[in-house]
């Protein structure tokens, strides 16, 4: 049975301000599949944050020494799309926040759940949201999501981006990506871009 996990109990204009929300929930393909099907988001790019400008590369982050994550910068119209709507998104579909370090058979701490904060407001509110989903004991297990201030965002390399789309047959993206997909379809319908509905 799926959970049903909330809203955030509340919204804050202030962290809608850069329009721009930068999330890690495992292998960043699949995490840009997820945001590109909701209307509002202008544009998304897979990258990597929390270690430095010399390990940000691919071949350095998969070795899980380098204190990088799998991320995405998600570029939103905060006229269309919220914060916390991405937040939401993040935590019914994204990934399992409640894994340290992991997601699924990817396993290291390139994989965390993190939350990249660009400004104060982002912050307080993703952890008033966390704080809200632990103490309903939405999930079985406490979550494990480090919020924490983005310092600087590395985009990945060309191939990487828009990889899901361009990929649909790849098996990872046929059996990790696209279920995520799907469960995004059935959860919230109404946030899909046209493109994305059925």
């Amino acid at each position: 049975m799926a959970l049903t996990i909330p809203a955030p109990g509340r919204e804050d204009a202030a962290a809608d301000t850069p329009g721009v929300a930068v999330l890690a929930a495992g292998c960043f393909w699949c995490v840009e599949a997820v945001y590109l099907g909701l209307a509002g988001v202008t544009r998304i790019v897979s990258g990597y944050t929390g270690g430095a400008a010399e390990t940000a590369n691919y071949r350095a982050v998969c070795t899980g020494t380098t204190g990088h994550a799998e991320a995405v910068e998600i570029h939103y119209d905060p006229a269309l799309l919220s914060f916390g709507r991405l937040l939401q998104v993040f935590f019914a579909v994204a990934h399992d926040p409640t894994q340290h370090d992991r997601q699924g058979n990817d396993v290291g701490t390139q994989y965390r759940s993190a939350i990249f904060t660009l400004n104060d407001a982002q912050a307080l509110l993703a952890r008033d949201y966390v704080a809200q989903l632990d103490q309903a004991k939405v999930f079985a297990g406490p979550i494990a999501t480090e919020i924490t201030p983005l310092t600087h965002f590395y985009p990945a390399e060309d191939y990487h981006q828009d990889y899901a789309r361009q990929h649909p047959d790849q098996p990872y993206i046929c059996a990790v990506a696209l279920p995520k997909v799907e469960k995004l379809r059935a959860r919230f319908p109404q946030w899909l871009r046209e493109s994305q509905r059925r």
